[in-house]
């Protein structure tokens, strides 16, 4: 599950976005317009869906240019929340995130590939639970804009699916729970 400080890395989809020129923005964490979710299945009878609470992160995107597009993000492993305490106390054990002793998880992108219009597969390194593995995160670009503050803002969505052992998650729910997949909506303020 902490596959989903994965799912931050999706940011980097907004290298897709749609202006001329290469612009840096910040996740628009304190507005509490970026999210960072999860789904797993729990035994194969339904869908456990959590969040993480505390991330924070940038990334920059140029549309004429979206391979030279980067992101950064990192998450706190505690901040998991899935709506239950002991269960999130579970999760953030050593069966899982082992946050005591890996509290930070990251992800860099290294690439970014358009696949169609407002699509791309940004590609990266997640560190997670004292792990590091390259990931591909599906991204779309959502939007951009001026705000109402006299900002300028810009939105992606990506996903991600997560194999639990590449990242030394042994606890066995069984083959239906085997990967997470990540969900991550950002929206961006430029710098």
């Amino acid at each position: 599950m902490l596959k989903n400080a994965l799912a931050v890395l999706v940011l980097g989809s907004a290298l897709i976005g749609g202006q001329a020129m290469a612009a840096d923005y910040a996740i628009d964490k304190q507005g509490q317009h970026a999210f960072v979710n999860f789904k797993i299945s729990h035994l194969g009878y339904s869908w456990l869906y959590g969040t993480f609470k505390d991330f924070d992160g940038k990334f920059s995107f140029d549309a004429a240019k979206p391979e030279a597009s980067k992101v950064s993000v990192s998450l706190k492993t505690a901040s998991v929340d899935t709506n239950h305490a002991e269960r999130d106390k579970h999760i953030r054990s050593a069966d899982f995130l082992n946050a005591s002793k890996h509290d930070t998880a990251t992800f860099e992108s290294t690439s970014v590939k358009s696949t169609g219009e407002g699509t791309a597969d940004v590609t990266g390194n997640l560190t997670l639970n004292g792990v590091t593995k390259p990931v591909v995160i599906a991204a779309k670009f959502i939007g951009e804009g001026k705000d109402p503050w006299g900002g300028y803002r810009a939105g992606f969505e990506g996903t991600t699916t997560l194999k639990l052992k590449d990242f030394d998650i042994s606890m066995d729910l069984g083959p239906a729970s085997e990967t997470v997949e990540l969900i991550i909506s950002i929206e961006g303020v430029r710098q």
